[in-house]
């Protein structure tokens, strides 16, 4: 699993750090504005009290000499009490008699006032005022104090008082001191972001170790734990983490071996095994269902059932679903070769329930299915091949019970059917009771070493014999190895093999034809051979005359007698020596009837 680069900004480590340092730097927002608030209400009231104290007291001790200068013009001292009680925070003190005349003011720069009558807006309406305001000139905020200056017996009112003074180096004072405020906490917050950091990664380290080890599990690495730091929270994480993590691996072994298991079971089951999930697309698929289906697994996972099996025309998923019954299917056209397949479905259901899925199980019934068909094709062929000779035998021996058996020439040829067809019926069923022993491998072959040309010779002697009794003229020829051929084999078995072969050579051949009869050896085999010129087998029909009571031509063998056994009894004995047997034809050009039999060749002085 790729793990993307986590950027530091993205990271937890920052976040923490960030929320610690913004919680803090909010916390010194909120208390650095309430501070300094307070502190400049504070500072500015008590310059104000302080200021309007000074100026009550001035106005008062001002009065006397107010009183005198009125008197007395010429003596002034009121100049050198206003200039003394200026001092650094007060801008001008000026001092206005009650027709609003300036008689004294601090300020040299402006001692051309004196005299004059007063044109500072304040002095107008000749009452007392304290407020703050803009100085026109310099733009600065001052603080203006204008008190009314009594006579002695404080019966009148005898002057004003004007006192402007500098508030705003007390503004400054508290901007200079919110200024300290904020450059302290610049590097509070720095060195507490440092702090926060370190922190933080005391709390991120453990959790970067899970999550590594997370990763690691993910991938399957179970080897390594995460290290625990402390007995806390996150060190209780880290301990549980591991825990965690071992009782995955034992999960994930018991997993795997059930998984290895169930695979092992699928691989080797004789019986094709689908799986689907909730919608009837193939996720799995065992070795055995690909070789029955002639499929690949990349070509099938995904793909609907349905389609696979090629029963969607006639099934629904939800009909399989619902009637889990069993169904016969026929791959014969779709992979160009003989294939029955039975299909059993089951629902895949969990415990709350829900279907998740459908479990097809397919088993080849193609040789079942075959050889049901051949055990009903063998009865009926019994039955007929049985029946004719009866009905037959029960005609004659009807016609005899009816009075034919006083007749002294009908009565012997009647009887001599009757015979004729009993016998025909013991020779059948004694082959068919030989079939049904090699079926059964309860036939022991009595081997023994036999020079296989002079049993050949033997057998062919005899026929020799037959044909100059019989009405046709046939040739048997022969074309044998000159080297003498030992092989073990049963001698009645193959006699009876070699029999059946040449009497349906003299049966299916033509008058004056030749019969030709080869041996000769290979590596490892010896090869006999049977060659007629007779009608010849249909090509369609070549892989069918070994079957039993097949006859190309049915009504022309029932006529000359034959059960439809003999090629069958003969494959059967050829197929008990180890040996195999085929034929080769051409259409009213004959046949060509093929054995081999095992051959290992044998010294010549080990006979003599």
């Amino acid at each position: 699993m790729k793990q993307q680069k986590l950027r530091f900004f993205s990271s937890v480590h920052f976040k923490i750090a960030l929320v610690f340092v913004l919680l803090l730097m909010i916390s010194i927002q909120i208390i650095g504005a309430i501070f300094i608030r307070e502190l400049e209400s504070s500072t500015i009231q008590t310059f104000e009290e302080n200021i309007t104290s000074q100026v009550d007291s001035l106005a008062t001790n001002l009065s006397n000499d107010l009183t005198k200068h009125q008197e007395n013009p010429k003596e002034n001292n009121l100049k050198r009490t206003l200039v003394e009680f200026a001092k650094s925070d007060i801008l001008e003190a000026r001092l206005v008699d009650d027709k609003g005349i300036v008689i004294a003011t601090s300020d040299p720069n402006l001692q051309g006032d004196v005299g004059k009558k007063n044109d500072y807006e304040s002095f107008n309406s000749f009452t007392q005022k304290k407020e703050e305001r803009k100085d026109p000139v310099t733009g600065d905020r001052v603080y203006v104090n204008i008190q009314q200056v009594y006579s002695p017996t404080g019966n009148a009112v005898i002057g004003f008082l004007y006192v402007k003074s500098d508030i705003e180096s007390k503004y400054r004072q508290v901007s200079d001191i919110a200024l300290i405020f904020f450059y302290a906490s610049m590097i509070a917050l720095v060195f507490s972001l440092l702090i926060a950091l370190l922190v933080a990664r005391t709390i991120t380290k453990p959790i970067g170790e899970m999550k590594q080890q997370a990763v690691r599990i993910a991938n399957g690495d179970y080897s390594r734990q995460v290290e625990v730091y402390g007995k806390d929270e996150l060190g209780q994480l880290g301990e549980t983490f591991n825990e965690l993590s071992a009782r995955i691996e034992e999960a994930q072994e018991t997993m795997d071996a059930e998984r290895r298991r169930l695979d092992s079971v699928l691989s080797h089951m004789t019986d094709g095994v689908i799986g689907t999930d909730r919608r009837g697309n193939i996720i799995l698929i065992n070795e055995t269902a690909l070789t029955l289906l002639q499929v690949q697994m990349q070509d099938v996972l995904g793909e609907s059932i349905l389609s696979l099996l090629d029963i969607e025309d006639d099934y629904t998923f939800r009909a399989l679903l619902e009637e889990q019954e069993e169904i016969l299917i026929d791959f014969s056209e779709k992979i160009d070769e003989a294939m029955m397949l039975r299909a059993e479905f089951s629902m895949i259901r969990r415990e709350s329930g829900f279907i998740s899925g459908l479990v097809c199980v397919l088993h080849d019934v193609t040789e079942k299915e075959k050889d049901e068909e051949e055990r009903r094709q063998f009865v009926s062929n019994v039955s007929h091949e049985l029946r004719t000779p009866l009905t037959s035998m029960r005609s004659y021996i009807e016609a005899l019970n009816d009075g034919a058996w006083q007749d002294p020439e009908v009565a012997p040829a009647f009887l001599k059917v009757t015979q004729e067809e009993t016998n025909r019926m013991i020779r059948m069923i004694n082959d068919l009771l030989q079939l049904s022993r090699m079926d059964a491998n309860k036939i022991e072959l009595k081997l023994e070493l036999v020079n296989l040309n002079e049993l050949f010779n033997y057998v062919i002697d005899r026929f020799d014999m037959l044909i100059k009794d019989s009405d046709k003229n046939y040739e048997i020829k022969r074309e044998f190895t000159k080297r003498s051929i030992w092989v073990e084999i049963d001698t009645d078995r193959m006699i009876q093999v070699f029999d059946n072969i040449l009497n349906n050579a003299m049966k299916y051949s033509p008058s004056g034809g030749t019969i030709t009869c080869r041996l000769l050896e290979t590596h490892k085999n010896v090869i006999l051979s049977i060659s007629d010129e007779g009608l010849g087998i249909p090509k369609q029909n070549l892989g069918k005359v070994f079957d039993r009571f097949y006859r190309v031509d049915k009504a022309r063998s029932r006529a000359m007698g034959g059960s439809g056994l003999g090629l069958a009894i003969s494959k059967e004995s050829v197929k008990a020596h180890g040996g195999s047997i085929w034929v080769e034809s051409e259409e009213d050009r004959g046949s060509t009837f093929f054995i081999s039999l095992p051959y290992e060749p044998y010294e010549e002085d080990l006979w003599e």
